[in-house]
């Protein structure tokens, strides 16, 4: 089946669910198979991957939210009517550890208890990818079969008619049977409902020995980042990850070394970005990426091919004036914050071909019509979108009549989400200082995926708070709560008091 290509899946486990190996009418199921009945056979891998359980791990969290941000992408392109234009997409998640049959698991587990999975996806319909996914993480699948028998059932029109709803028991159903309330225990899941006040009371020990012992080390990055930055005249040295202060030392350790062993090939770095991430190159916006995983070799021919990169981006540059001159003026962008990242050769391919695309098309908008608006482009779309920040999301294969009349459509709302996202913008970061201020923290930031919307909503009720605990640490607002290893403080952009 198309799932063999699946990297990580375990040998030794239970026999594979193949839709391609089941009798016609499995094949009128797959045809029928909703996107809720995916999401249902899918609960056991998105209870394995949820990042809110990986609170501890920031970077083993993020990896799992920009995969499932893809994976969701996946899933919704199939469920479009008309969509072909699939592209294998290669994903990686941290599973967590499975309690039952740990003998059965061939991946190697961590000492905190999940393992890595990588596997690319090939369907085209959601069962098989389905049963691709579930396989790959070795989980079961019998579940999936018990949703086709079920809808096998349905469709028999001889068989009576089953209606689906819940059953609400009476109180003494439960003391007779000794089962357990559903509602009763929702309601006491709610009454214990964290609040920021008892956790920090609880964390609160915990953070400031961490924070304590942290406090060398941050110098000791401040430090190397400076010298760095002067060395070898940079123009920031950034990190795409959480990683921690540790880690992040070793890295500009490394980058140090190298300079002291190739300084020819690090006199090309002057003026740019260094970003330290997954890959080693150039990267759309024009950082220097150096991967972490790779070796000196590698970083030393990024450094030598800088030139040809800076050729490369010119030509970059001079495609977005392309496009946007036949667009109206509409600026062409690359958001690092919302878009996964692209190499500066994947980046100049997806512009390439939406130029190619809208040349040949006859668009008549107006010149300088769209100046101030913004388009990204995306490959893995089907429909053209605006974005809720006001720019517009255009897949790279977007027919070009349909194009021109969502951008003149939507162009006025465009500019007033534009507008709106500068004022909350501004709003933010006054808010920022001043819940810093008060609460005399530190430091006070938020996770990228995190909106201007919810970080103003939980500054706002910090600034209504008092809480002595936060006096000199380091605050993220983010979606859990949780003490990274470095003693700053993870709390939930909707808190409660």
């Amino acid at each position: 089946m198309e799932g063999e290509s699946l990297q990580a899946a375990a040998a030794g486990q239970q026999p594979r669910l193949s839709v391609k190996k089941l009798p016609l009418k499995h094949v009128i199921w797959a045809r029928t198979f909703s996107g809720a009945d995916a999401v249902n056979a899918l609960r056991p891998f998105y209870f394995a991957v949820h990042p809110d359980f990986f609170g501890q791990h920031p970077r083993e969290r993020e990896i799992n939210e920009n995969s499932l941000k893809r994976l969701n992408g996946y899933l919704e392109n199939l469920q479009k009517p008309g969509f072909r234009s699939f592209k294998p997409t290669k994903l990686t998640f941290y599973v967590r550890e499975r309690e039952q049959n740990p003998s059965d698991v061939q991946e190697s587990f961590g000492a905190s208890g999940f393992r890595a999975v990588s596997f690319t996806l090939r369907t085209r319909d959601l069962p098989s990818t389905v049963l691709d996914i579930l396989n790959a993480c070795s989980l079961s699948t019998n579940h999936v079969q018990n949703l086709n028998d079920n809808a096998d059932i349905r469709s028999n029109k001889g068989t009576q008619r089953t209606f689906h709803r819940p059953i609400k028991w009476d109180k003494t159903y439960y003391s007779f049977t000794g089962f357990k309330d559903p509602e009763e225990e929702l309601e006491q899941a709610q009454r214990m409902e964290t609040t920021l006040s008892s956790w920090l009371e609880n964390n609160e020990e915990s953070a400031v020995k961490k924070l304590k012992n942290s406090l060398p080390l941050r110098k000791e990055l401040e430090r190397l980042k400076g010298e760095l930055s002067h060395q070898l005249q940079l123009s920031d040295i950034r990190w795409q990850r959480s990683w921690g202060i540790a880690h992040r030392c070793s890295q500009l350790h490394s980058l140090s070394r190298l300079a002291q062993q190739s300084p020819e090939a690090l006199r090309n770095a002057k003026g740019h970005t260094v970003i330290f991430t997954d890959r080693s190159g150039m990267s759309a916006t024009g950082y220097v990426m150096l991967g972490t995983m790779d070796v000196h070799h590698h970083w030393t021919k990024v450094f030598e091919r800088l030139p040809s990169y800076v050729t490369l981006q010119r030509k970059v540059l001079l495609l977005e004036d392309r496009i946007s001159h036949l667009l109206g003026g509409v600026q062409i962008t690359y958001l690092e914050d919302l878009q996964p990242m692209l190499m500066l050769e994947e980046y100049y391919s997806v512009l390439n071909s939406f130029y190619n695309r809208v040349s040949n098309s006859r668009l008549s908008f107006h010149p300088h019509s769209l100046r101030g608006l913004q388009i990204i482009l995306e490959s893995d779309r089907y429909a053209p979108s605006l974005h809720e920040l006001g720019h517009f999301i255009i897949p790279t294969v977007c027919d070009p009549a349909t194009l021109q009349w969502f951008i003149i459509a939507k162009a006025q709302q465009a500019r007033e989400k534009l507008k709106r996202k500068e004022e909350l913008m501004v709003l933010e970061k006054e808010l920022i200082k001043a819940s810093a201020e008060k609460l005399s923290l530190e430091r006070l930031y938020k996770e990228p995926s995190v909106s201007s919307v919810q970080m103003i909503h939980s500054c706002n009720k910090l600034l209504e708070e008092s809480l002595p605990h936060l006096q000199g640490m380091h605050l993220c607002v983010s979606h859990f709560y949780s003490v990274l290893q470095d003693g700053d403080l993870c709390i939930p952009w909707d808190w409660k008091s």
